[in-house]
């Protein structure tokens, strides 16, 4: 894994290689110096960091003089690799590795849809090695529609029974997007990788504060999916705010606000 020409909040951004042989990614992070707790975004799933939280976040970060790093998953946006070669494994592997090399200090990670999913399993994978090392940690968790699971309960689970075949026989289903022109791949590799890294049904152990955003209007993380996930996170300091005419994106100026007070509040909390 290397870090090549340091920090870069131009229009250029700098790329760590996660990986090795075939399997090497070069992955696009964006990194703003500034105070701690810095802020860490974790994308939606087809996303990347040019989104409308992600650069509300950046500019937050950018006024309060606070450190804020983002990056694109491979196959997502200025990252290399082909989307449909992604799976939950290979974006969480690249979502550790870009911590590490990039944070210092406490974080305040903040997640939408898949995000959610990754932030989770970050948290996780921290809070394993807590006091171990000497490596950055979390201040807390902000997620917006988070999407745990998503590959099995959303998808696979409500997948009539020809895309289920299709999908294992052929590989791959073309799914058609309410955000995109185009179908975007649903692989048997993505479907089945993401068995492996499953977390509602058990306890999550975050070691932090959680905030929770979920509009109640979201056709795609309905909001009984973030109320199933408060059940698992055993800390006492974990709010859902339903958001009764919100819908899956939660970009608007007022949910925008709703997320930098979430932020702000972990970020500036004791």
């Amino acid at each position: 894994m290397t870090n090549s020409s340091g920090n870069s909040t131009g229009a250029e951004p700098d790329f760590i290689d996660v990986g090795e042989g075939g399997g090497a990614r070069r992955i696009a992070v964006r990194k703003r110096p500034g105070s701690l707790p810095g802020v860490f975004w974790l994308g939606g799933f087809n996303s990347d960091m040019s989104g409308t939280k992600a650069q509300a976040l950046d500019g937050w970060a950018a006024e309060q003089g606070r450190a804020c790093v983002r990056f694109d998953y491979s196959g997502h946006g200025e990252s290399s690799g082909k989307f449909a070669d992604g799976t939950i494994g290979k974006w969480h592997e690249e979502s550790l590795a870009v911590f590490d090399a990039v944070c210092d200090g406490p974080q305040v990670v903040v997640g939408s849809s898949m995000g959610g999913w990754m932030a989770l399993l970050l948290a996780r994978k921290l809070a394993k090695r807590r006091g171990i090392d000497g490596r950055a940690s979390l201040k807390g968790l902000v997620l917006i529609a988070p999407a745990p699971d998503f590959t099995e309960e959303l998808m696979w689970k409500g997948f009539a029974p020809d895309v289920r075949d299709e999908i294992m026989t052929k590989g791959v289903w073309h799914r058609p997007s309410e955000y995109s022109e185009q179908a975007y791949p649903i692989t048997r590799a993505l479907i089945e990788d993401g068995r492996n890294h499953l977390l509602l049904g058990g306890t999550i152990d975050v070691g932090c504060p959680v905030r929770i955003l979920q509009g109640a209007q979201d056709p795609d993380v309905p909001w009984q999916h973030a109320f199933a996930l408060t059940h698992c996170l055993p800390s006492d300091d974990v709010v859902l705010t339903l958001v009764q005419d919100g819908d899956h994106r939660l970009s608007r100026p007022q949910d925008i606000a709703r997320m930098l007070g979430a932020v702000n509040e972990l970020a500036s909390g004791a």
